[in-house]
């Protein structure tokens, strides 16, 4: 017992706990089968955002196009599933069975090289994690080891997006083109459109970011979280001590990719199809608005961060389908203004010491009149008045003989 209240006070775990019965208990009790899909997709993207937390707000180095890893990590999961929908059975009608429908449609008539891999289940899992960190490696070395970075690194990221969204949209025979890739029904012949297993998949994503978060939480209080902070405020100084400075943000980075797509893969499982629409610049950089709302030094925060502005944008949307565009820009541009360290500098900075300062002062209150009942009342503690001792007799003067016997 003292170990586990031991670790939950080191690794800061009881906003995560909260959290954790936010997402498994209130929530699937409190919504239906729709609304806690919607839920799930939200998570989808808090992975992206607590990657950004730690490339982002640990590492100072801000990144605008996370949402090239998000969808290699949905692609890769979205190709196995493809795949699987195009047996040649299901497929027959088709001039080449055996092969996704929109390959058919451009005129090729076999699988290709590219895809092969992704007949398998488990080497489809590995690469949703080693394809984005492969190319997150190679752009972040090529750019950190030439000391490229701030404002130049997140152009770069941009560009890297455009030129992504532009490759697949482009090579339509191979990536289904600008419609991405659609009906996406079942895993190893598990139907992923019941009830039944959209419960299973949002708690398997619920399971996955908690366990994101504990790696990431494990990664800040290490040494190497110390080194980022400092790297992150006192670059030179950090690199005159003797540190590869390069090394820790290629490290970073990497891991802000795998993690982003981990998220891309369940979104394509939770939501049936994945397209280009979330690889360019615009969702990159709404993903880095999910991170400054719940907060970029917050791992927790990030995650509420994602499901804030992901719930306003489906209420906006569902409510005023005319002006939630507005409303979400009003909504980014006054939390930015108004809490520039998102929601966990408001709780940080307003209502814990606020709640610190009032249970000290209704603590102080409960011992307050303990302490005045057990103390003794000032008159009592005064000892009883001592009765006067009667004044000794004094001897009569001796006065000459016949003195006293004369009358007036």
């Amino acid at each position: 017992m003292n170990f586990i209240k031991a670790s939950i006070l080191r690794y800061q775990l009881g906003s995560l706990l909260l959290l954790v019965l936010l997402l498994a208990v209130v929530l699937p009790l409190s919504l239906d089968i729709f609304r806690l899909n919607l839920v799930g997709k939200y998570l989808t993207y808090a992975f992206v955002a607590v990657g950004l937390v730690m490339v982002w707000g640990y590492g100072g180095v801000l990144s605008l196009g996370q949402g090239v890893f998000f969808g290699i990590g949905g692609y890769a999961m979205a190709m196995f599933l493809k795949l699987e929908a195009s047996d040649p059975i299901t497929t027959k009608i088709q001039s080449t069975p055996g092969i996704p429908d929109f390959m058919d449609w451009n005129q090729i008539t076999e699988l290709p090289a590219l895809w092969l891999p992704f007949k398998s289940l488990p080497l489809s899992l590995a690469l949703v994690v080693l394809a984005p960190m492969a190319l997150a490696w190679l752009v972040s070395f090529a750019m950190f080891k030439r000391r490229v970075g701030g404002v130049y690194f997140a152009i770069i990221t941009q560009a890297v997006a455009l030129i992504c969204t532009v490759l697949i949209i482009g090579q339509q025979g191979y990536t289904g083109g600008v419609n991405g890739m659609t009906d996406l029904k079942t895993m190893l012949g598990w139907d992923t459109r019941t009830d039944s297993a959209k419960y299973i998949l949002y708690y398997v994503c619920v399971g996955l970011l908690v366990l994101s978060i504990l790696l990431c939480r494990w990664v800040q209080t290490s040494k190497l979280g110390t080194l980022l902070l400092a790297m992150r405020d006192k670059e030179d100084r950090v690199r005159f001590s003797g540190y590869d400075v390069s090394n820790f943000k290629v490290f970073t980075f990497c891991l802000a990719a795998g993690l982003s797509g981990i998220g891309g893969a369940m979104f394509a499982l939770q939501v049936g199809f994945m397209s280009p629409s979330f690889v360019g610049i615009v969702p990159s950089i709404e993903m880095v608005i999910f991170c400054a709302v719940g907060g970029r030094m917050s791992l927790v925060g990030a995650v509420y961060g994602a499901l804030l502005v992901n719930a306003g944008k489906t209420l906006f949307s569902e409510s005023f389908p005319d002006l939630w565009l507005f409303l979400m820009a009003g909504l980014f541009i006054g939390v930015t203004m108004a809490f520039p360290m998102g929601l966990a500098g408001v709780w940080e900075e307003k209502i814990r010491p606020w709640w610190k300062g009032r249970r000290q002062a209704l603590r102080e209150a409960s011992i307050q009149p303990t302490t005045t009942a057990a103390a003794p009342s000032p008159v009592a503690a005064m000892p009883p008045a001592s009765t006067p001792a009667p004044a000794a007799a004094l001897p009569e003067p001796h006065l000459p003989e016949g003195v006293g016997s004369q009358r007036a």
